[in-house]
């Protein structure tokens, strides 16, 4: 069984970081086309990209600056989780804001966008 978890810890897991970014992508362009969606909540979902991309980039500050992981540099990592909290407040208050009451069934609110 420690054979397996050391041949697990060995597989590199950036193809499926890359791999996850299709359902993301795919679930961004379907939230986009339903008219029910709210705004605001696809934007927050928009800026996890962001959050995707501004973590990249200070983990390579870290380790070309620092020699240490993002984990390891509380500025970076700080800095680079504030766009996370960014998005989450975003998606929260998307949803938030949305009326009490619920769109009739088969009304243009539920609707897919077509356009």
């Amino acid at each position: 069984m420690a054979t397996w978890f050391q041949g697990l810890g060995a597989i590199d897991p950036a193809p499926f970081f890359v791999l996850s970014l299709l359902p993301y992508l795919a679930f961004l362009w379907w939230a986009r086309q339903v008219r029910a969606f709210p705004r605001l909540a696809l934007r927050g979902f928009q800026l996890t990209l962001l959050f995707v991309a501004v973590t990249i980039v200070a983990a390579v500050v870290a380790q070309q600056v620092y020699g240490r992981q993002l984990a390891d540099v509380d500025p970076l990592h700080g800095g680079a989780e504030a766009f996370l909290t960014l998005s989450n407040l975003v998606v929260l208050l998307g949803f938030r804001l949305l009326p009490s009451e619920p769109p009739a069934a088969g009304s243009a609110d539920t609707q897919v966008n077509k356009s």
